[in-house]
């Protein structure tokens, strides 16, 4: 049965369709039939009616998508629609990072909770950032410190050596540094930091097993979907393929597969139906990514699987 849905992204515009996750969601959806939308997270509003969960619009448009790099979409006349009233699903799926504005939009769409469904879950997505939902698994990560304090993150070094660290709301490996053995800049890049974010730091040692692999793994409804292997490129200690990383196909390693059996059953509990997480080496567990996933195409392209059709199941399994 075909299903209103909006999609919550950045300008389609500016994506780049060979590799985005939102793009071939919105593809999927338009092949089963559905009718698809578009808003900026930015046009959002909540206006009192007398209701508890008050009224939610957005200036929203219907498009229509295709394959073909650089005419990708067609747009129709913008609009104002209620989000309870005209849409059934809402995918949101602005980029992150994960500041006041994104945690102000979930909480806002938690109020559409009873009318319409919003992936991931709203709250859970507020209650899950990527590097502190992980600390729930902190059996399968590396050693970790969280700190601003100079002299902790001093002494966390000294400990292990050469360090990572990097901004705690992070996203797409930016900003993440290496410092060697000595510490050599600790002190002027805590400062950096301290200016630019004004959350805690995360520091981790840096891991030679990066050369084996930065795995992102899928799950779909807390079940394991496809994997990728990512790899640094040249002149690179960071695999993220934003940052001009490779991927190759891959499979589960025993302890990936034991991570993701522990963290599956909570995934589904929350609502949270698209989630990347990131293993390094075949066994350290870095991130939880429920804010916008990314790499399912290039899953799909190695395994000659369709992902996005999986979510929709998932999705649809939930209207």
């Amino acid at each position: 049965m075909p299903i209103r849905v909006a999609v919550q992204m950045d300008p389609l515009e500016s994506i780049k369709i060979a590799g985005d996750s939102s793009f071939a969601l919105m593809l999927s959806a338009q092949q089963r039939g559905h009718e698809v939308w578009h808003y900026d997270v930015g046009s959002i509003a909540w206006e009192s009616d007398g209701t508890p969960s008050g009224k939610i619009t957005a200036h929203a448009a219907p498009v229509t998508v295709q394959r073909v790099e650089g005419d990708h979409f067609t747009a129709g006349e913008r609009r104002r629609i209620d989000l309870a009233k005209d849409i059934d699903v809402i995918l949101m799926r602005q980029d992150p990072p994960f500041h006041l504005g994104y945690i102000s939009a979930a909480f806002l769409l938690d109020r559409l909770k009873g009318t319409t469904l919003v992936v991931n879950d709203p709250r859970e997505v507020v209650n899950a950032p990527e590097k502190m939902f992980v600390l729930d698994y902190s059996r399968f990560m590396p050693p970790t410190m969280i700190a601003r304090h100079l002299d902790d993150l001093r002494a966390f070094q000294r400990k292990h050596g050469s360090v990572v660290i990097k901004p705690l709301h992070g996203n797409g490996g930016k900003a993440i540094f290496r410092l060697d053995e000595k510490g050599t800049n600790l002190s002027a890049l805590s400062e950096v930091f301290d200016q630019t974010w004004p959350e805690p730091h995360m520091i981790q040692p840096f891991l030679p097993e990066v050369a084996e692999g930065d795995k992102r793994i899928v799950l779909v409804d807390g079940e394991f979907a496809g994997a990728i292997n990512r790899f640094p490129g040249e002149g690179e200690f960071r695999s993220n393929l934003a940052q001009g990383g490779y991927a190759e196909a891959a499979t589960l390693t025993d302890r990936e597969q034991e991570i993701c059996e522990a963290m599956g059953p909570e995934l589904k509990r929350r609502g949270l139906v698209f989630v990347g997480i990131d293993v390094i080496g075949g066994k350290w567990l870095t991130e939880i990514n429920v804010t916008s996933p990314t790499g399912i195409v290039a899953i799909d392209k190695f395994n000659g699987t369709d992902t996005p059709g999986r979510i929709w199941d998932a999705i649809e399994s939930k209207l």
